[in-house]
């Protein structure tokens, strides 16, 4: 077996594992994934972008037992491919073309301030904290239900659906984990059809209430569609940041020149985004299905055939980055694949950029003295979403 994604070892460092697949080759055949992984930049580029390899969504079988899930992604925009892809992102880019991003930017960094100020009282009270549930975890819940019009109440329901349905996602995933998964998606559902029914009576200036009114011509999103766009905008927004800002900020603790560098240079925010991104990434994986035969980096593929990018290794390619296991907050330019690339790139990219930015600069500026507690993280058991469940820190 190339790498093993249950491997403890593995996880707590997949890097050196992709380095020397990369060497081996850009493409490889992985028996126990049963499927094809790129490893190179240019292949995992290609996978992206080759309209010959598509995401063509196969229920979760049995379908009588995951009736929601599959509801979820048979309609979602990163599920589909055109023209039904064309058709659902024109309508849900004229949604979020009406300034959804630049209303909430000074919400996100008021909030960021917030959260980081109560990070620093914990901080104060008990010596340390943990900035997943200080920071990490809370800010994107509470981005993502303003953006969507979720009410205060019921906003700490999302990030356990969320968790929950986005196991899913991992190879060998236990029964009752699978179970666990379509119960949240189902609550989802019925949750998301109640809210858009009140913002079709009642609009707001929310992301839903866009999404029930959005039209082109006479075409507009079905109730299914609508439900399968805000929780998709939940999990990919969700996950993305909270890994982003949990891998990133131990990253920059772990090389204290870069975060020295950053406290003394806060105009360097927007390169560091980009390299938190790259360096260690969230979303490890990317599958998409040959719809034609096709051949990626010189390597075959008959129509079902699968193969995956992994961001990952694409993200420490010599060939496009300048010493790659070198964490690098000016970095640029930094063409990462973080949010994807062709017709999937991530439509929520503006939105999450302004979320990991508001961190990190309320970060530099309260406590310029951070620093971890332990050099060993406590990482989550799994691969294809790369991430934390606790980080840690102290200052002084």
């Amino acid at each position: 077996m190339l790498f093993d994604p249950r491997d403890p070892g593995f996880l707590a460092d997949p890097y050196p594992a992709f380095a020397a697949l990369r060497e081996r080759g850009p493409v490889h055949w992985h028996p126990g994934l049963g499927l094809a992984v790129a490893v190179s930049h240019a292949a995992c580029s290609e996978v992206l972008r080759d309209r010959a390899t598509g995401r063509l969504w196969q229920d979760r079988t049995p379908v009588e037992a995951f009736p929601a899930f599959n509801l979820l992604h048979r309609n979602s925009l990163l599920e589909n491919e055109p023209p039904r892809h064309t058709r659902l992102r024109r309508l849900i880019s004229a949604a979020f073309g009406r300034g959804h991003t630049a209303r909430l930017q000074p919400w996100v960094r008021a909030v960021a301030d917030d959260l980081v100020a109560g990070l620093a009282a914990a901080i104060d009270a008990e010596g340390s904290a943990d900035l997943m549930a200080h920071l990490a975890g809370p800010l994107p819940v509470e981005v993502i239900a303003e953006l969507l019009g979720v009410p205060a109440a019921d906003r700490p329901r999302l990030r356990p659906w969320s968790n929950a349905i986005v196991k899913m996602y991992e190879y060998g995933l236990p029964e009752e984990d699978a179970a666990a998964a379509e119960r949240a998606a189902a609550e989802f559902v019925d949750y998301l059809r109640a809210l858009a029914r009140d913002r079709a009576a009642a609009p707001g200036d929310d992301l839903i209430s866009d999404l029930v009114s959005v039209r082109d011509g006479t075409d507009r999103l079905s109730d299914d569609e609508l439900v399968g766009t805000a929780v998709l905008l939940l999990m990919a927004g969700h996950e993305a940041t909270v890994n982003v800002l949990g891998n990133g900020v131990r990253a920059l603790l772990l090389h204290r020149d870069q975060w020295r560098r950053l406290v003394a240079s806060p105009a360097l925010l927007p390169t560091a985004v980009e390299e938190l991104i790259r360096y260690d990434a969230p979303l490890q994986l990317f599958e998409r299905t040959a719809t034609a035969p096709t051949s990626v980096a010189g390597y075959p593929l008959a129509p079902g055939d699968r193969i995956a990018a992994l961001l990952g290794a694409a993200a420490r390619d010599p060939e496009v980055f300048a010493e790659p296991d070198t964490l690098d907050v000016g970095r640029a330019p930094n063409p990462h694949l973080g949010f994807g690339a062709g017709i999937h790139y991530c439509v929520g990219a503006p939105l999450a950029r302004v979320e990991i930015a508001a961190a990190l600069a309320a970060l530099v500026d309260r406590l310029p003295g951070l620093r971890l507690v332990a050099d060993e993280p406590d990482r989550r058991a799994e691969f294809v979403i790369r991430g934390l469940r606790t980080l840690r820190v102290t200052t002084g």
